[in-house]
């Protein structure tokens, strides 16, 4: 039992703030771009710079839930984990310095939607930190 209040407080929630912050980071900067605030070339290296990383925790922290049983979790991620490793297998991962303005309607659309995603996994993490620890202080009182 305390495995999994390790679990969700030291690897799920850190993790899931990271992977918010990255999704924010990346709208950001296309919105700067929009705006033109920031140029392509720059837009383009800073937001390729956290794509991989990105690609890699999310299918770590997919794995993760897949051998600890999280079975919700594990189907909720499920979907976005293959669309990252679809997108890099077919080598479309990374924001082209040439097509950014073509494709930055959709970048940043998908983007947001991502924000949403992680936010909701945040959401739902916290929620599983409060029911573990209202279970061990129920516990205690016993």
């Amino acid at each position: 039992m305390p495995f999994d209040l390790f679990f969700w407080l030291l690897i799920c929630f850190p993790l899931n703030v990271a992977l918010l912050a990255s999704a924010f980071y990346q709208v950001l900067m296309l919105s700067d771009l929009e705006a033109d605030y920031i140029n392509p070339y720059d837009a383009s290296s800073r937001i390729n710079y956290f794509v991989l990383p990105e690609f890699i925790a999310q299918g770590l922290f997919c794995a993760l839930f897949l051998f600890t049983g999280h079975w919700f979790m594990f189907l909720l991620m499920l979907p976005l984990a293959s669309y990252h490793g679809m997108l890099y297998v077919k080598r479309q991962h990374l924001l082209d310095v040439t097509e950014v303005f073509r494709v930055l309607n959709a970048e940043k659309k998908f983007r947001i939607a991502k924000i949403a995603f992680y936010l909701t996994m945040v959401i739902i993490t916290i929620f599983r930190l409060v029911l573990l620890a209202v279970f061990y202080l129920d516990m205690d009182d016993e």
